[in-house]
């Protein structure tokens, strides 16, 4: 019979490989796997719709929810999830010792509307009292010049955010003191280069994550699998075929990460790096499904409109394909 051939742009991540190589494949679809770093996966599916199915910015694909014909359509799958205290540097000359000192700063990010800033700027103010409001944010190429918003925003007055120029990266603005802090996805290049004059707000973030993790339960989610919509209007079926098969090659990657015979990462304590976070998270901490996800889910949908980034609060079911909500049983 003749399968459906269906482009995928994803970074190659462990729980991604089985479908990259072939090993797990979706029930009725061929897989053109392109393993692509995720600004360019973005870029290319935001402003192009170049794939048929893609890796996405969270808040991205929350963003375009908001159009008046939106053009993708997301599964509960989630490639990228990450804890973000370790990502708020700041500047040697910024004098700011303590997240409270954020307020009134001038912040840096790459795009107003990336997840990471968005979960930073919630996670500030639910559990340090920072209004998103109380600072001005700059934004533009973290290391190099003329990046800008790949979504045109419509961002209410109550918050301040300005372009930096055109010459101008928030790397060098940040070790040379011209922004206090940066709110980023990647460690800016000073850090490691210029680590006398850039600085994480966090040290200790591992323990302070563990914190969070432990009072809120949420593994904050980064990126989505979207679909296009005309795909999947013309295919309703791809939805729960492709989730299904992301389930299954993340589950051998559970599987691979536990094997000590031979040691399927460069990590020499990944066991016991596994067995710590089996520990603390249980053993599917990195759950897929818009169930298992909810409440981090709503958060994130919370802080997205608190942010002025969407007129109202989404809800999860209006997020993902109806298909993957269920399934059948025998």
């Amino acid at each position: 019979m003749t399968r459906l051939n269906l482009s995928l742009a994803c970074w190659g991540y462990d729980r991604t490989e089985a479908l990259q190589t072939g090993l797990v494949r979706p029930d009725g679809i061929d897989l053109n796997f392109q393993a692509l770093d995720v600004e360019e996966t973005f870029f290319r599916m935001l402003r192009n719709k170049e794939f048929d199915v893609a890796e996405l910015s969270m808040s991205s694909y929350c963003v375009t929810l908001g159009r008046e014909d939106p053009p993708f359509i997301a599964i509960p799958v989630f490639p990228s999830r990450f804890f973000r205290h370790s990502c708020i540097f700041v500047s040697a000359k910024s004098g700011i010792e303590k997240p409270q000192d954020l307020v009134g700063k001038r912040v840096g990010v790459p795009e107003y509307q990336m997840t990471a800033p968005v979960w930073i700027r919630g996670i500030l103010q639910d559990e340090y009292g920072i209004d998103p409001a109380s600072v001005t944010y700059v934004t533009g190429g973290e290391e190099t010049p003329g990046r800008e918003e790949k979504l045109k925003l419509n961002l209410p007055d109550t918050f301040k955010v300005e372009p930096i120029g055109p010459t101008q990266t928030l790397t060098r603005m940040l070790a040379d003191g011209e922004i206090d802090a940066l709110h980023t996805a990647r460690a800016p290049s000073t850090f490691y280069s210029e680590p006398d004059k850039v600085r994480r707000l966090f040290p200790d973030f591992v323990d302070v994550e563990k914190a969070y993790y432990a009072k809120t339960g949420i593994f904050p989610i980064m990126h989505v699998v979207a679909i296009r919509r005309e795909v999947y209007e013309k295919h309703r079926w791809v939805a729960q075929a492709l989730y299904k098969a992301f389930c299954e090659a993340q589950k051998l990657t559970y599987e691979q990460l536990q094997v000590s015979a031979s040691l399927k990462t460069m990590l020499p304590w990944q066991i016991a790096m596994v067995e710590d976070t089996i520990a603390t998270m249980g053993h599917n901490w990195w759950p897929y499904g818009a169930g298992p996800n909810r409440h981090v889910i709503e958060t994130f949908t919370r802080y997205h409109h608190e942010q002025g980034l969407s007129p109202r609060q989404l809800t999860v079911e209006e997020m993902f394909a109806p298909e993957t909500f269920s399934e059948f049983v025998i």
